[in-house]
C-alpha cells in the first residue's frame, strides 16, 4: 500500500511540477480582514468625524464623534464607545491626540477601526465646553454625560453604550451609571480611585485642600501638563507626546476646574460599587501612583456584577492611553467590550 502511494505520489509531481506543489502547501490561509488598528499612525481617510453640541441648562458641552464612514439612512447602529476625560486636559488631547512621527494615539481612531461608533465630551470648564464659575466636580460631570447622552441616542437611535473613563473621568463613569444603569452597557473603569487607600499622589495633593476649597479653578501649565507623563515612573511615555499635548491644551488656557482634585483629596468615596451594576472591567498601570491595588481590589470585590475583570497592565503608569504600551490596553478593552453574550 505504501510503495502504491509512493508511485501516485511521484507521478503528481511530475505532471505539476514540484514547485509549484510546494508553493501551494506552503501558501497560508486566507487572512482574516477584521478591521485592525496599528501602533504607526497612518491613513486616517476611512474615519468620519463630526463635532455636535450638547445643553446642560444654559452651558453648551463640546462633543466630538468618529467611526468608519458617515452614517447612512437604515444602517444598522453601531456598538457606541463613550470616552470620559479625567482632570487636567480636554476630551480630545486624552482620546484623540494625532502627534507626527510618533505613532497611533488616537483612541477614537483606534476604536473606530474595530467598529465602534466613538464618542466624547468636554465636560464644563474644559475644552471647547462653556466656562462658569463652577469648578466642574463629579457631580456636575454626571450632569453632562446625562446631557450628551441624549444626543448620542438622537444621532445614532442607541439606546444603552458602552463608557470608558480615565482617572477622575473614571469617576464620572462610574458614577453616571450608578444614575442611569438603564444607559449603561459594559463600563471600562482606567486609573479611577475608590477610597484613596494608600495613593502618594492624592496624599501629595492633598497638601493644596484650602486652596481647592477656595478656588473653582487651579493653575495648568505647560510643566504641569508635561509631568504628568514623568509623574509616576520615567520612562513610560514618548516626551514628543508630551509636548504637543501641552501645545494643543494650552489654547484653552492655562487655568482648568479644581471640583475633581478637591473630589479625589476630601470626598472619597464617591462610588457606591455595590450600585454599579453594569458589566466593570478595572484597568491600572503597573506604575500608577493614584490607582493602587489595594483600593480596586476593594472596589472590585464589591461590584455585584460576576461579569467583571481586574487588569495590572505592565510598563505603564496613570495614562494607560497614552504609554509606550497603550497596544495592551487596545487589547483588553477591545476583547472586555466584545465579550460573547453569556447564555443563560
Amino acid at each position: 500500500m505504501a510503495a502504491k502511494l509512493s508511485i501516485i505520489r511521484r507521478r503528481l509531481l511530475q505532471g505539476i511540477g514540484a514547485g509549484w506543489l510546494a508553493q501551494f502547501l506552503a501558501t497560508p490561509a486566507k487572512a482574516d480582514c477584521t478591521p485592525r488598528a496599528s501602533a504607526a499612525a497612518g491613513d486616517t481617510s476611512d474615519i468620519w468625524s463630526n463635532e455636535y453640541w450638547a445643553k446642560k441648562g444654559e452651558v453648551a458641552l463640546y462633543m466630538f464623534r468618529k467611526r468608519l464612514g458617515a452614517p447612512k439612512p437604515d444602517e444598522p447602529p453601531r456598538p457606541v464607545l463613550f470616552l470620559v476625560h479625567g482632570s487636567s486636559n480636554s476630551a480630545r488631547t486624552s482620546f484623540d491626540m494625532t502627534v507626527p512621527g510618533v505613532g497611533e494615539y488616537s483612541l477614537m481612531n483606534v476604536f473606530a477601526r474595530y467598529g465602534f461608533d466613538v464618542w466624547t465630551m468636554d465636560h464644563e470648564g474644559y475644552g471647547r465646553s462653556s466656562r462658569t464659575s463652577g469648578n466642574s466636580d463629579i457631580a456636575s460631570g454626571v450632569e453632562d454625560l446625562k446631557a450628551g447622552v441624549q444626543v448620542v441616542m438622537r444621532e445614532t437611535g442607541v439606546q444603552k453604550m458602552h463608557f470608558s473613563g480615565a482617572s477622575s473621568g473614571a469617576l464620572r463613569a462610574a458614577a453616571y451609571a450608578m444614575a442611569q444603569p438603564e444607559r449603561c452597557d459594559r463600563l471600562i473603569l482606567c486609573a479611577m480611585t475608590y477610597k484613596g487607600t494608600g495613593a502618594p499622589t492624592l496624599s501629595n495633593r492633598a497638601e493644596q485642600i484650602e486652596y481647592y476649597r477656595k478656588n473653582n479653578t487651579r493653575p495648568r501649565g505647560r510643566i504641569d501638563i508635561e509631568k504628568l507623563f514623568t509623574r509616576d515612573k520615567q520612562g513610560v511615555a514618548d516626551p514628543r507626546l508630551a509636548k504637543a499635548r501641552a501645545d494643543r491644551d494650552l489654547a484653552f488656557g492655562d487655568r482648568v476646574p479644581s471640583g475633581t482634585y478637591l473630589d479625589m483629596v476630601a470626598n472619597l468615596p464617591l462610588v457606591d460599587p455595590k450600585k454599579v451594576i453594569s458589566p466593570v472591567l478595572l484597568v491600572r498601570g503597573e506604575f500608577d501612583g493614584i490607582a493602587t491595588v489595594e483600593d480596586l481590589t476593594d472596589f472590585y470585590n464589591q461590584l455585584p456584577n460576576g461579569d467583571r475583570q481586574m487588569i495590572i497592565l505592565p510598563g505603564i503608569a496613570h495614562s494607560v492611553q497614552l504609554a509606550y504600551n497603550r497596544e495592551q490596553f487596545w487589547h483588553v478593552a477591545r476583547t472586555f467590550l466584545t465579550m460573547p453574550p453569556r447564555i443563560v
